[in-house]
């Protein structure tokens, strides 16, 4: 059974906790710039009247209830959450003295402006930065009427913060999305793959086995009553062709179904004991079709050995799809395949001397199975009538130059 992959160790912390950090960084920064550090011969910024006393420290554990409750908000009600922390930056300014509010305090804001804006539509985000900018200039502008001194610049560099932090928020919202859409679009190509390989096993198991059984039908049909041994004979071939039909769909079946862990065990015994049809069974494919009623003659070349399954199996269903074709199309009472084992490459040619030259000019889904089989496999595929009359159809494989495993061993 496969496993999703963990999340990173940083992913894993929930929003609000980084919310509630960037507070918290803010209340430190607040008092350490407030005294003298090492080096410095006195604080760079003074402190308020209210900051120590009773009543600064009052609004600073206020503020700090609301930084909390909006962190507790944010996943499931962000707009309330970011007012929250927005009040409690406000709140928190009281106390310093100071003609705007600092960095220090609107840090926890644009953390949460910034998941705000990478998580929901960019109708909430956009209400998200209009709420922080407005909280900015109504902070400024109550201190206007009030006729106090205001720190406009100042404030216009932690507005460019709101800015920046909802800018990078949507760059990421949009970077996820684009991320999802090519994630459902690989998905719903994967899955028109796998219907067209599942169309192409379901046509090449079938064909094939069909048009033996229509033919040796046929055969039975004309000779019941003259020749009864004939026509049991040509039943029994219809009977194999049956069976051996229903055991490739039962293996097409086993194999769609491995993905499910209850029937897994129990499939893969039944894939062992049926395996995948490869060039093996080509001289089985010709007996069969011999004895309905066109020859088949092989030609083998080269040293045989052991391919590639996606190789073997696809020379197969190339080998019995062109012969199904001759049966069902050529009118014709023989046909030839030739096999070539190359260096570097399988060649396959099946040919014969029928009509094939209707089936070039109205092609089936046959020939468009075999096409894109062979594209798969990044090899070359002709069908096409031959100038000395019939038709043949060749396909060409690379084969990889690696050992297989078996060989190794």
């Amino acid at each position: 059974m496969s496993h999703s992959p963990s999340l990173p160790r940083l992913k894993r912390v929930p929003p609000g906790w980084w919310v509630g950090m960037g507070w918290y960084a803010g209340i430190l920064l607040t008092f350490l710039v407030r005294v003298r550090l090492p080096g410095e011969n006195e604080p760079s910024v003074r402190t308020g009247m209210l900051l120590y006393r009773w009543d600064g420290l009052l609004m600073q554990m206020l503020a700090a209830a609301l930084a909390a409750a909006g962190c507790f908000l944010l996943e499931r009600r962000p707009l309330k959450a970011l007012a929250l922390v927005l009040s409690a930056a406000t709140l928190a300014t009281f106390p310093l003295s100071v003609g705007e509010i600092p960095l220090a305090q609107f840090l926890a804001a644009d953390v949460a402006l910034y998941f705000i804006a990478a998580t929901r539509s960019r109708r909430i985000a956009f209400f998200a930065l209009l709420m922080a900018l407005g909280t900015l200039t109504g902070f400024l502008a109550v201190r206007l009427l009030a006729g106090w001194v205001v720190g406009t610049s100042s404030e216009l560099v932690v507005a460019l913060t709101a800015v920046v932090a909802w800018l990078v928020g949507g760059s990421a919202y949009e970077t996820r999305r684009h991320g999802e859409s090519l994630a459902a679009r690989a998905a719903e190509q994967a899955l028109v793959e796998e219907r067209l390989r599942i169309a192409r096993e379901m046509h090449d198991t079938v064909a094939h086995s069909l048009g033996i059984i229509a033919l040796q039908a046929g055969a039975a049909a004309r000779v019941v009553h003259t020749r009864p041994d004939a026509a049991r004979e040509a039943m029994s071939a219809v009977e194999t062709a049956g069976r051996e039909t229903l055991s490739g769909l039962r293996r097409m079946l086993v194999a769609l179904r491995q993905a499910d862990p209850a029937h897994e065990g129990a499939d893969r015994g039944a894939a062992a004991l049926r395996p995948a049809e490869g060039l093996a069974d080509v001289e089985r494919l010709a007996r069969a079709t011999t004895a309905a009623g066109v020859r088949v003659d092989v030609d083998l070349r080269g040293e045989p050995r052991p391919l590639p399954p996606d190789i073997d199996l696809s020379a197969f269903r190339i080998i019995q799809e062109s012969v199904t074709n001759v049966v069902r199309h050529a009118a014709t009472g023989s046909c030839r395949v030739s096999i070539v084992y190359g260096s570097e490459a399988l060649a396959i040619e099946v040919a014969d001397r029928g009509r094939g030259a209707g089936l070039a000019s109205r092609p089936g889904f046959g020939l468009i199975g075999m096409r894109e089989r062979v594209a798969l496999l990044h090899g070359e595929f002709t069908a096409a009538p031959h100038p000395a009359g019939g038709f043949r159809v060749t396909a060409r494989l690379p084969v990889p130059a690696t050992p297989l495993m078996g060989d190794e061993a």
